[in-house]
């Protein structure tokens, strides 16, 4: 996963500052013939190139809409996850039903849809979108497989928790993919610690670790490359991506945003 950060200060959701406990994870996509990031995300942090238009949402808007991240193309085309939200804070992307309002149990993120016919680019966000909940799921211990943990937005119109929107159903069918699939395969990436499908990219080049020194005996120490992500790391190095919250506590991190030329000690790969 190719997770960044551009937190939208600027939207009055985020100002609201509402804060939930969250107990799930409401997927959507979103319905317009745009993959680039640039259209949601902004302003160009150097990544996703520039939105002439200035209509991103990190920005007074006349209407409430904001999510925690958006998953598709940078400006060079690859694919990338930006956080938008802090996890914890109260986004506006379900709306409400006769038997509730998503937005308060549940975490939510944009996939940006392309025409819908290109396999590689649906391929390349369903897989982001599977290591997005996963990161998450591992973070605020959700079991995918459970009711109600991972839900499409049409889902949740369904369960009368959303507005009556058809996605992402609509897109994933084209692909054999549906709803069930996705939790699978979320729940397969938490045990894995790759996503599946496809076969898991090789490991980044990276320079070779540093030799355990005398002052860590029982650690690895890493280099971040260009591209590394903790949950990766934590994938090559542990076995499960979702080990990363080791990596976190041995090295006392409070975020888990890294940058190229860091070094990172690695606990052991054994689990105790």
């Amino acid at each position: 996963m190719n997770l960044r950060k551009l937190i939208f200060v600027n939207n009055a959701c985020y100002k609201a500052g509402r804060t939930i406990i969250p107990k799930g994870i409401m997927v959507h996509s979103t319905g317009a013939n745009n993959p680039n990031l640039k259209r949601y995300v902004g302003p160009d942090d150097g990544l996703l190139g520039h939105n002439q238009y200035g209509n991103h949402w990190n920005r007074p808007m006349d209407r409430q809409v904001c999510v925690h991240a958006f998953i598709g193309k940078l400006a060079d085309g690859s694919i990338a996850t930006y956080q938008t939200l802090p996890w914890n804070i109260r986004g506006w992307h379900s709306a409400s039903g006769p038997k509730g309002n998503g937005n308060d149990t549940l975490l939510g993120f944009e996939i940006c849809e392309d025409g819908l016919t290109n396999a590689a680019y649906f391929r390349a966000v369903f897989d982001e979108a599977v290591e997005l909940c996963a990161y998450l799921c591992a973070m605020f211990n959700l079991d995918p497989l459970r009711d109600g943990v991972i839900i499409g937005h049409f889902e949740g119109y369904q369960r009368g928790i959303a507005s009556n929107h058809a996605d992402p159903r609509h897109w994933f069918v084209k692909f054999g993919e549906s709803m069930d699939s996705f939790r699978s395969a979320v729940k397969r990436c938490m045990d894995t610690g790759v996503p599946m499908p496809p076969e898991p990219a090789p490991e980044p080049e990276a320079p070779a670790p540093t030799p355990i020194t005398p002052e860590s005996p029982a650690h690895e120490i890493y280099t971040v490359a260009k591209g590394d992500t903790l949950w990766r790391i934590a994938a090559n190095k542990l076995g499960k991506g979702a080990r990363y919250t080791e990596i976190m506590t041995l090295n006392a991190l409070t975020s888990d945003v890294i940058y190229a030329g860091q070094k990172l000690k690695i606990p052991s790969a054994v689990q105790t």
